[in-house]
């Protein structure tokens, strides 16, 4: 039995040499060659499993070690009987991480309180119930939009896209990318969506590039209907528009999800999905449990609940050092996440607090900080 890897996925070398014969391949330049006697691959979005790459192989089985799976081509999947899965909800405390460290940084640039505040929440699963938690947790309304969902669980509790776009002072993307069908995604945030949108709102994505129209993205900043915008992913990855990279506030290279939790989650998933269908003995396979940071004193004396909830994340999570970077080589967003340093998320972080209010201390609680 042979497994290829994609060299980049981290915290699995090792695990399945006892088992298989174990090949570490580029994800992102994997051809038929490289697969055509695996009978399993484990990959990242970076690598189109498609006929061009899965014909005339003896692949049976795809984890893909992501959320998203919109690189499996599950028609074709399904008609050569391989099989294949996700890691579902593996990266949903980084993205709820990035997006707080977006949200946080972007309100106090521009003196805003978020408490009262409304955000809209457009895919209400994994990540969006995460980000849903911080946001409740700074005072902040939340509304969700999630048509599967809510043909699932009846109506109540989601609005329509548009509804949800008028009524939002922000908006934050976690949908997968679908190209067709009654759930499709492809430029879901378009030219009426942004139409409709609040004026002054702010507009994060974190989800699939393609999800955005970026023509019409880009209209609606110039016409200063969006306050900011935060983009961690792009139309045509890994090309990047630099004309839109100029109107963003936020600018990074697809690394919402990439904490150290996130990727032993997703390699974990991926491990436990092999042994089940191979009937290896890793069926229960853990990675094992990631040291906690070093405390981190945070002086709140003077500070509001925003504020040192803001500081607090910023201690976890230097978003515009990620900005910068991109900036400085906009071409170079492959290297910069294939050289990345996992950031730790906000339970592997414990604060010493000095002169915090007992709000701030329940809301970094509830955000799964550990307070000494």
């Amino acid at each position: 039995m042979k497994i290829a890897i994609d060299d980049k996925i981290p915290f699995i070398r090792g695990v399945l040499e006892p088992y298989a014969s174990v090949e570490y391949i580029n994800g992102a330049t994997a051809s038929s060659l490289d697969v055509q006697d695996a009978d399993a691959l484990v990959v990242r979005t970076r690598t189109a499993c498609n006929a061009e790459l899965l014909q005339n192989s003896n692949v049976r089985y795809i984890a893909t070690a992501t959320i998203g799976y919109d690189h499996i081509d599950a028609e074709y999947c399904a008609l050569h009987n391989i099989a294949w899965s996700n890691a579902a909800g593996c990266n949903s405390g980084a993205v709820e991480q990035y997006v707080a460290a977006a949200l946080l940084r972007i309100a106090t640039k521009n003196d805003v309180a978020l408490a009262g505040k409304k955000l809209g929440i457009v895919g209400a699963g994994n990540v969006g119930r995460r980000v849903e938690r911080f946001a409740r947790a700074l005072g902040m309304q939340v509304l969700r939009c999630d048509p599967p969902r809510a043909r699932a669980e009846g109506a109540a509790g989601f609005l329509s896209l548009f509804d949800l776009a008028l009524q939002s002072d922000v908006i934050s993307m976690h949908v997968p990318l679908s190209l067709q069908g009654e759930n499709k995604t492809l430029h879901l945030a378009n030219a009426a969506f942004f139409a409709h949108v609040k004026r002054n709102a702010i507009f994060i994505n974190t989800s699939r590039g393609e999800v955005v129209d970026e023509r019409a993205l880009s209209a609606a900043i110039k016409s200063d209907k969006l306050q900011c915008v935060a983009l961690d992913v792009w139309e045509h990855e890994p090309s990047l528009n630099e004309r839109l990279l100029a109107l963003v506030d936020i600018a990074t290279p697809h690394v919402a999800g990439y904490s150290a939790e996130g990727k032993a989650m997703a390699t974990q998933i991926s491990v436990r999905n092999i042994a089940q269908f191979f009937k290896l003995p890793l069926q229960n396979w853990q990675h094992e449990i990631l040291p906690a940071e070093p405390a981190v004193t945070i002086d709140c004396t003077g500070l509001n609940v925003q504020e040192a909830v803001a500081a607090a994340v910023a201690c976890t999570y230097n978003i515009e050092a990620d900005d910068k970077a991109l900036r400085a080589a906009p071409h170079g967003g492959e290297l910069l996440r294939g050289g990345y340093t996992y950031r730790r998320e906000f339970s592997a972080h414990t604060l010493k607090l000095k002169n915090a209010s007992d709000e701030s201390m329940s809301v970094l609680r509830n955000m799964s900080f550990s307070i000494v």
